[in-house]
């Protein structure tokens, strides 16, 4: 354990090292249409810049505990920061777009062990008491940055040129790595501990988590784009997902040493609840982020940077919530009355802008509802958060934070592609329904 003012700057630097992950996530999305124009891309072609970076994420989060007990956790925290910060420079450099989908899944192979490795970093920093004080200084960051990607992508793209979503990580990225050298250390059990030959890793594992994992991700990125069930193509990945997944599975509960152990969700059921909840989080979050700039940018008329002023004050409040939910945390308040409570108000508010927001909505319209909202939201993810990794520490701890951060991912991505299909579905059939009530005889026509 840490103490005095080390530990509050090892925060600062799982932040600025989680920063980099989370606005990645969200920052290129506003930047599809100029890079399609840039690089002679149809739509479903530039997809694979945000696929690519998925797939390639959600592989290697569950792998974070294996790998930091392998290499030394500052050494494989270190070089996944520098590999996330190269690969972003490649992004920007890149001619083509094949050459910049292949550097965004190097980007994402960096950017999968930020989030579930800064966690345990963590949990070996505080003492349990000030844990939650800790995770909420933290978790301020992990709920800002996917709302300042829109915002600072919005204001990139309308004042410079894409490239520059990208460059603007390799700042952070360097300030990150300096901060991971001089202010990171590996815990005693970890420097004593001894690196399993290569015959004896889990290979079998590996190749399954890539194959069920990796097919399952591509599977929700470009389902919709292939018009789901309808393409040979989605039919042969759900198949290998299906494979790969109860393989894995099969795997990881039987090895005498799991490349991801499944078995700590049978030890610890309050991992087990929290890795169901992260579910459920990952996709109410994702997917209204997903959603909400599409509806302001198509029927309101909002640019990019309008959009993402307008989350911005939701995911402060969210953000000014945690050092409070902390101490509330600290001082005995129960999680199990702040979840519930958190999901309410998060999702009556999301579905209340859901069936009250209409075309003629403006800005005013959206700011109460969306601060509110952001309020659930910060009492929902530390209390889940310090839920799941209660009890547990070392190599459990990794572990688990690894699976809360996969299952949450795959959450938004379930997410993203359920409320995607349906709002791409009614927009076809409200369509079909005006046809006929169109002529070019009438004057409202026109």
């Amino acid at each position: 354990m840490e103490t005095g003012f080390k530990k509050w700057i090892i925060v600062v630097t799982v932040v600025l090292c989680c920063l980099l992950e989370l606005i990645d996530t969200s920052i290129v999305n506003v930047a599809l249409t100029q890079m399609m124009g840039n690089l002679s891309a149809t739509q479903q072609e530039v997809s694979w810049v945000i696929a690519s970076y998925g797939i390639a994420n959600v592989i290697v989060i569950p792998m974070t505990g294996f790998l930091a007990e392998q290499f030394g956790r500052r050494n494989y925290y270190l070089v996944s920061v520098i590999i996330f910060t190269l690969a972003s420079m490649a992004c920007g450099q890149s001619t083509g777009l094949w050459e910049l989908v292949a550097f965004r899944f190097i980007q994402g192979i960096g950017g999968g062990a930020l989030m579930a490795t800064s966690q345990a970093i963590l949990i070996d920093t505080f003492p349990p008491k000030q844990l939650p004080l800790g995770q909420a200084l933290f978790g301020m960051g992990v709920i800002i940055g996917p709302t300042i990607g829109p915002t600072l992508g919005g204001y990139i793209v309308e004042n410079y040129d894409w490239p520059w979503i990208f460059y603007v990580n390799v700042p952070v990225g360097i300030l990150a790595s300096i901060f991971t050298v001089l202010f990171i250390r590996d815990p005693e059990r970890i420097k004593n501990a001894i690196p399993k030959p290569l015959r004896e890793i889990d290979w079998a594992g590996i190749g399954l988590l890539i194959l069920g994992i990796g097919s399952m991700q591509l599977v929700l990125e470009q389902g919709e784009t292939e018009d789901w069930f309808d393409s040979a193509y989605i039919l042969t990945f759900t198949a290998l997902a299906i494979i790969g997944v109860v393989g894995f599975i099969w795997r990881e509960l039987t090895a005498k040493a799991p490349i991801v152990d499944l078995r700590i969700l049978t030890k610890s059921r309050n991992l087990a609840v929290g890795a169901f909840l992260s579910f459920v989080l990952g996709f109410g979050l994702f997917s209204s982020v997903f959603v909400f700039p599409i509806f302001t940018q198509r029927i309101l008329g909002f640019t990019a940077e309008q959009t993402g002023y307008l989350l911005l004050p939701g995911a402060l409040a969210s953000g000014f919530m945690m050092p409070v939910i902390g101490k509330m945390l600290q001082n005995g308040v129960p999680q199990k009355l702040m979840i519930p409570v958190g999901f309410t108000i998060f999702f009556a508010f999301t579905f209340w802008m859901a069936a009250k927001i209409s075309p003629t909505a403006g800005e005013s319209d959206f700011f109460w509802p969306l601060i509110v909202r952001g309020v659930g939201l910060g009492l929902i993810f530390l209390p889940i958060t310090t839920m799941s990794l209660a009890g547990l520490q070392g190599k459990d701890a990794g572990q688990a934070a690894g699976l809360t951060g996969m299952i949450r991912q795959l959450g938004g991505s379930f997410g993203v592609a359920i409320v995607g299909t349906y709002l791409e579905r009614s927009i076809q059939a409200n369509r079909v329904a005006l046809l006929p009530n169109i002529s070019l005889y009438n004057p409202e026509t026109v």
